[in-house]
């Protein structure tokens, strides 16, 4: 008996079928709910514990301002807080695809089940942080502590 030098590799036709109708399937799917409007379930109302309206500035550096009303509340250095300027940048793009200009407030909320959003009311984008860990929920929890009116005691 002598070993052949060339063996079939190509797949099984089973598998083959199998992963087509797995693509078709799921394509189906995504079709019946964009379609019917189906969605993830909301999570339920809540009351605000918590709110800032937030103006975000970049500076020539790389640095991003964030200001509440005229007073500057934090700064983020250039190379940090990655995961903010990510979210930021998504937004900045979306306004100036609307030609909004970058002067309006972002308001970041923490709800009363813990929740923290942030929202454009230029756009009505709504994001929820929590969905992105939370360590990336914590960096604008810590812009929002941060954004507390100090006292002056």
């Amino acid at each position: 008996m002598q070993a052949t030098a060339h063996q079939d590799k190509s797949l099984p036709r089973g598998a083959l079928i199998g992963a087509g109708v797995l693509v078709i399937g799921s394509l189906l799917m995504v079709g019946v709910a964009r379609i019917t409007g189906y969605g993830p379930p909301k999570p339920p109302a809540s009351s605000v514990v918590e709110s800032a309206d937030l103006r975000f500035e970049d500076r020539a550096d790389g640095a991003v301002l964030i200001y509440s009303d005229a007073s500057l509340v934090d700064t983020l250095q250039p190379g940090t807080n990655g995961f903010v300027r990510g979210v930021l940048r998504g937004l900045a793009r979306e306004r100036r695809a609307e030609h909004i200009g970058p002067t309006q407030p972002l308001r970041l909320t923490r709800w009363a089940d813990g929740r923290l959003s942030l929202d454009d009311p230029s756009t009505g984008r709504h994001i929820d942080l929590e969905v992105f860990g939370p360590t990336n929920a914590g960096a604008f929890a810590d812009i929002l502590i941060a954004s507390r009116p100090k006292d002056k005691s």
